[in-house]
Formats: structure tokens, sequence, C-alpha cells
């Protein structure tokens, strides 16, 4: 009989983040712009992605969907915010929330052990993410620390992108374990951060938690506004006018993001569409799904224009590191204004 693993041992190899400042890969992109399939794919999303940066007049937003931040991709999202690359996030909540907040209160994620039964690992309260470990009881101390900032603030409705801001303000007041979380360096930076589907995570429990105990004590509460979400997005989409996508998987922050435009339009103000659109995803296009949708549909919906759009077929931690080294090295951020999208709501 094989001896069972402790959580110790299963929780000893940490999740190193890939550092896109530490290495050049413009030299690997510019061999796959030669070469074909995902590789020339790939190389051309990062040239789209270059020229969004390099146009001045357009701002850059950057969607997440997935666990990629756990796998190692955290800084190269934190560090697009920090450099200038990017100047709005619409992620979900498990990439705001169970990932970086979760990291910046000091916790961490770790890879997965091969051939270890699920079953083992929800008794020793260990949640998994495909190869990769979290510490239930840690998710727990996350979900009590959304509860904790909830508990400080004004009961009242609040937007994802107000009530983040929170989050990183109270980071920032040497609340942080780990500094430099995305969440901290927008709330910096003044850049926004939105989770349409907000309590889809950690934060859904804390929040649940805080309301259920002010309604017993007959006390007003904090709530989640999602109108207030899309309305504020659009604002932004309405104030930047030339805009760019670099989408890490679909979902609800792709869609989120490209209504937009049509959100304007029904305001009745007239809104370009997304000049600049690179979707990295593995999800398959015939079941017409919102996630794998092409950028070219979007383009029937008024959504994206499709001159310079790049879909890129393939799991986003093996091409982000790339595409992110490459953006930061050609270094077209540095004669680029941050558009500190904060200021439209101060």
């Amino acid at each position: 009989m094989t001896k069972p693993n402790t959580k110790a041992e299963l929780l000893s190899k940490t999740v190193e983040h890939v550092d896109i400042t530490a290495y050049d890969a413009r030299p690997v992109i510019d061999a796959m712009r030669l070469m074909s399939f995902t590789s020339r794919d790939t190389a051309r999303a990062a040239d789209i992605l270059s020229m969004a940066i390099e146009d001045k007049a357009c701002s850059v937003w950057l969607t997440l969907a997935g666990s990629t931040s756990a796998g190692g991709c955290m800084h190269v999202y934190r560090d697009m915010v920090r450099f200038g690359m990017i100047d709005a996030v619409v992620a979900t909540g498990a990439s705001i929330i169970d990932m970086d907040f979760f990291e910046a209160l000091g916790f961490k994620h770790y890879q997965a052990q091969a051939e270890v039964d699920d079953r083992d690992l929800r008794a020793l309260y260990i949640d998994r993410i495909y190869d990769t470990y979290i510490d239930e009881e840690e998710l727990q101390a996350c979900d009590g620390a959304i509860k904790e900032i909830a508990d400080s603030l004004e009961p009242r409705p609040y937007s994802s992108r107000e009530f983040i801001h929170e989050i990183g303000k109270w980071l920032a007041a040497d609340n942080a374990k780990k500094p430099g979380s995305l969440i901290q360096t927008a709330f910096e930076e003044e850049a926004v951060i939105f989770c349409p589907a907000f309590t889809d995570s950690s934060a859904g429990f804390g929040l649940v938690k805080h309301q259920v105990e002010r309604i017993k004590a007959k006390q007003p509460y904090v709530s989640i506004d999602a109108v207030a979400d899309f309305r504020e997005l659009t604002d932004v989409k309405i104030a930047a006018k030339t805009t760019g996508l670099f989408m890490v998987g679909g979902g609800v922050p792709k869609n989120f993001a490209q209504d937009t435009v049509v959100c304007a339009e029904i305001l009745g103000i007239e809104a370009e569409m997304h000049k600049y659109a690179v979707q990295i995803t593995v999800a398959d296009v015939r079941d017409g799904a919102c996630s794998s949708s092409t950028l070219k549909e979007a383009q029937s919906w008024g959504k994206v224009d499709v001159t310079y759009e790049q879909m890129v077929f393939a799991e986003a931690t093996t091409v982000v590191p790339l595409i992110g080294s490459d953006a930061y090295h050609r270094a077209g951020w540095k004669s680029r204004e941050k558009r500190r999208f904060a200021r439209l709501f101060a």
C-alpha cells in the first residue's frame, strides 16, 4: 500500500510567475513571423498588440478569462498595466480575486502532483485547477478579507470597478503581504478593473457573509451593481474613442468589452468599433458559443473592425509570455501616455 500524501507534501512546489522583462522574445516572434500555423498567428497577434500600443490615439484593454493568472502569467498582466501597455482590464472574478488578490494576501498557487485522487484532495481541503493546487483554507481567508473590506465601506451598491478600487486602496494601505498585485498596481496607476461576474469568485462568498450578517442585524449592506458596470465601461469606451482589445480566453469579459460599442450606439452616441483585436483561445467555434466566436463574426455585430484582428488558437500560457515580452522590449509603451481612466469616476 502506498503512503497517502500529506497536505504539506502536495503543497510543496509553488507556481512561479514569468517575468516578461527578464528575457527578450523579439527574436522568437521575428522567427515565428516566417513560419506557419499557430506560430505565424502568434507573431501577427504580437504585431497587432504593438500597433495598438504605438497608436497614440488608442486605448488598450485586456480581457481575462480562465486560469492563466494561477498558472504563471499573473505578473505579465500586472506589468502590462505598470508599464502603460494596458489601460483597462475586464476579467472574471476568479482571475482578480481568487488568484491576484489571493496572492496579494501572501498565499500561493502550487504545481499539482500526478496521479492524486481528487477525493483525497477534498479530504485535505485542497482545490485543483487542472494541474494547479490552491489551499481551500487560504481561499476561505480570502473570503474573510473581502468581508472585512465590505464591512468597512459605506453600505450601498458599488460597481465591481468601484469595489475593486477599494480593494486596491486597502492593499496599498500596508495590508498587502505581496506588494505589486494587479489590483494594487491598477489602483496606483489609476487604471480600471471590471469584473462583470464579480460574485462568481471568492468575493461572492465574502459578500454573502457580509450581507447575511447585516440583514440579521437589520442594517444596510454593500451590494454589487452589474448595470453600473456596463454603464461605466461604456463611459470608458466613449471617453477612449479608439480602442484595442488583447483578449485571453473568451467568456463574459470578452463579450462585455465588445458590447460597449453597441451600448454606446443604443445611448445615441456613435462609438468606433474596436480598431485592434487579438484573442487567444482553445475554444472551438462550431457551437456558435460567445467564448469562441471569431473576431470576424464580431464585425457583423458592429463590435470589432477586422482590419487589424487575429485569432490565436493556443493554450494561453504558451503564447502570452512571448507576446507580452515582445511588446515590452519593442518599447512602444515608453512614448505612450497612460490613460488613467479611474479619474473619470473620481
